[in-house]
């Protein structure tokens, strides 16, 4: 019986994955490696360069540097462990590591959700206030919305991790997904869900809706001011630097809405594997977005790397 709660007969769950063919499952192995080294080396890269070049040590570039370390876990939490069940013929998580997974994942993500914010608000207040920009944006205040993101991410994910562990789980344990996500374990339970999906709803709204329409009403704001502009030329480079932001927040809450914003019973296990999306993808291409569309990322890259020739 799991420590979890009383009412649990379930001490372990198996992860099904994506298919049972031996030769397809090692074909998806060396992808995912591929996948998940580049990833890791992507976002690595990133905040070495950040930390060795002193003109980065800005707050846009601080924030870019805690994205990239909390893609980093992001992928670190299911990525090891799914390539490890793809060579073998044991797919079991114990019930404890499943919630520690679960847990670790939602409070990374919840928290990217919310430096997402911090991000716009970055970049509404360098176009809308340029001169006052270092005036505004000191590094207590940096450290503060950095140190509360992460609070406030864990803290979310506590909540809903709270109200899952206490459900009843008497079997079956199969978990039809590649790693202990949310909808997929709440299935399983042997009792209705309603009460914990309408907490996960309530959840949604705080983490999801609201973080991205503060990302919205900072847009609008932004987009004003690039309307103010008069010369062409100046204000496809202005709004350039809010691209990036865009691109990856786009890419990031599409199907983050997609999963967390409806009913349990709704769920569908192969058709919401679309969250190796979010969780993998994202976490490539953020660094691919933000460091080839950066002349100061390029420009920190090349430096780093002559000064090493030198050496």
């Amino acid at each position: 019986m799991s420590p979890a709660t009383n009412h649990s007969f379930v001490t372990e769950f198996i992860l099904l994955g994506f298919t049972s063919d031996s030769t397809s499952n090692k074909i998806l192995f060396i992808i995912f490696l591929l996948l998940y080294l580049c990833s890791v080396l992507g976002n690595g890269l990133t905040i070495i360069l950040i930390c060795l070049d002193s003109h980065l040590h800005t707050p846009m570039y601080v924030f870019f540097s805690g994205l990239s370390l909390l893609d980093m876990g992001y992928v670190t939490t299911t990525m090891p462990q799914m390539l490890v069940h793809l060579l073998s013929s044991s797919k079991f998580i114990s019930f404890e590591g499943c919630w520690l997974q679960m847990y670790v994942f939602s409070a990374l993500g919840v928290t990217e959700c919310i430096l997402f914010v911090v991000m716009a608000y970055d970049c509404y207040v360098a176009i809308c206030f340029p001169l006052h920009y270092m005036l505004i944006l000191i590094w207590d205040l940096c450290v503060r919305l950095v140190v509360g993101t992460c609070a406030s991410g864990f803290l979310f994910s506590l909540i809903h991790i709270f109200f899952t562990m206490n459900l009843p789980f008497c079997g079956p344990n199969m978990i039809n997904h590649y790693f202990c996500e949310g909808p997929s374990v709440q299935i399983l339970a042997c009792m209705d869900t309603y009460l914990i999906e309408m907490v996960d709803l309530v959840l949604s709204i705080f983490i999801i809706v609201g973080p991205l329409s503060l990302i919205l009403i900072s847009y609008v704001r932004i987009t004003l001011a690039i309307l103010k502009i008069k010369s062409t030329q100046s204000r496809w480079k202005v709004f350039s630097t809010c691209a990036s932001h865009l691109t990856v927040v786009s890419l990031f809450y599409a199907p983050a809405i997609y999963i967390y914003m409806r009913p349990t019973s709704s769920y569908n296990p192969e058709r919401d594997k679309v969250s190796l999306f979010y969780n993998v993808f994202i976490a490539l291409l953020n660094p691919v977005v933000y460091s080839l569309r950066n002349k100061d990322m390029k420009a920190a890259f090349i430096k780093v790397v002559l000064r090493n020739r030198v050496v």
